[in-house]
């Protein structure tokens, strides 16, 4: 899928005059008969935001029914996916074992390490019925030292999401600690993860990172004197004292968090290593990954 970039520096040290934002990314949709989708990460221009290697933006979607989401079985290599709704429900399963749906405000982290497979389909009472689907989907590239863990997968219920009201603003913690909360969702490196649902006019002061970046799902925020609309992705400048604005009534997601090393990218496989991702596709062909329990007959083949 291409993507558009808008460049607008490259480096900021926060000194006077300084803009708040050094990139705009605004993906083109890519439409999946019916289904659209926006990748913000990874662009031309932007490869990762710290540990974040991946963020897709689907929806939302009204499916009629006998339609909606059905991805076969699939796998993923040294990342760790994270998963959430802001309308509608996901069944995911996956090669250890795990079968849920997820719902709105829930989080699903799937930690592939060595190696995982699993699919997302919808149970079928919800695709016999008119349904919406919204969310993300982002991907987590693991530090070196854990990137052959064993797989493990984690459930956490939106109950469990720390959520704190900053100057009239509702903030959800998805990952990390910011605003005095930590949030309980395992992390391998220092990353940051927060939701945040402003009204038109009010404003919030981000938490700090090492890098870090907003996307907004939407309405329409500003930093500075750059505007971000709805479907858009800016990265922002190190430092200090950043104020987002809403324009509009507006859902925020700020990602961020230390800086890795390089990773390589392929199709469904992250890795440090570029000899490890094509292992990880001659497994694939021959079908020396594990199978997904309940979802055994299909799976989608490696991309020639």
């Amino acid at each position: 899928m291409s993507n558009e970039t808008e460049q607008l520096e490259q480096h900021c040290d926060f000194s006077p005059g300084c803009p708040s934002v050094e990139l705009v990314v605004s993906p083109r949709d890519r439409d999946l008969g019916g289904f659209s989708v926006r990748r913000a990460l990874p662009s031309g221009r932007l490869r990762k935001v710290g540990p974040w290697v991946f963020f897709d933006h689907f929806g939302p979607v009204t499916f009629n029914p006998g339609s909606g989401i059905n991805v076969r079985p699939h796998p993923h290599i040294n990342l760790a996916t994270v998963s959430y709704l802001f309308e509608g429900e996901i069944l995911h399963r996956d090669s250890l074992g795990n079968e849920l749906s997820i719902r709105p405000g829930d989080i699903n982290l799937m930690v592939a390490g060595r190696g995982i497979v699993h699919s997302e389909r919808e149970r079928p009472e919800v695709a016999a019925s008119e349904h919406r689907l919204h969310g993300l989907q982002l991907w987590l590239a693991l530090p070196e030292a854990d990137e052959e863990m064993e797989p493990e997968f984690h459930h956490y219920p939106g109950a469990d999401i720390p959520q704190v009201t900053i100057d009239g603003v509702p903030v959800r913690l998805m990952m990390g600690s910011a605003f005095g909360q930590t949030s309980p969702v395992r992390t391998f490196a220092n990353t940051l993860y927060i939701e945040a649902r402003l009204k038109a006019g009010q404003a919030l002061l981000l938490p700090e990172a090492e890098e870090r970046a907003v996307y907004v799902p939407t309405g329409a925020v500003s930093l500075g004197t750059t505007r971000i609309p709805a479907n858009t992705m800016a990265l922002l400048s190190r430092g200090p004292g950043l104020t987002l604005q809403a324009e509009s009534d507006s859902i925020v997601a700020l990602i961020g968090g230390d800086a890795l090393t390089r990773r390589y990218m392929e199709w469904n496989f992250v890795s440090s290593r570029k000899a490890r991702i094509e292992q990880a596709k001659a497994d694939w062909a021959a079908g020396r990954f594990p199978k997904v329990p309940g979802d055994e007959q299909e799976f989608i083949p490696l991309p020639k």
